[in-house]
């Protein structure tokens, strides 16, 4: 539920016309129950899911990108943190989503 309302919150909905000559890619909500340790504050979770496999690629689109850490730089950032004896915080970006620009 929280996701739902962050979107609204954040205005990341906006109903748009479909362009002349384009397919609509279909999508489904997906939910999940994310445990945390001691098993009793349960988050929650829901996804809105894509369904890629509806779409061609070139034909439909020509590239995706997702603002992601890939696990090579955070190995690397351990590791560095390590050697020099950083001092080390654990932190969760919300709604990281938000963060990646697109351009048509």
């Amino acid at each position: 539920m929280n996701e739902e309302m962050s979107r609204r919150k954040n205005a990341t909905w906006e109903i748009v016309d479909l362009p002349t000559g384009k397919k609509l890619m279909g999508c489904r909500w997906g939910y999940i129950v994310k445990y945390k340790a001691d098993g009793i504050d349960n988050q929650f979770k829901a996804m809105l899911i894509a369904k890629w496999y509806t779409h061609t690629y070139v034909i439909d689109y020509r590239e995706t990108f997702a603002p992601v850490a890939k696990i090579n730089t955070i190995q690397v950032l351990l590791s560095l943190a390590t050697n020099l004896e950083w001092p080390l915080q654990q932190f969760d970006v919300k709604n990281a989503f938000l963060h990646g620009d697109l351009t048509n």
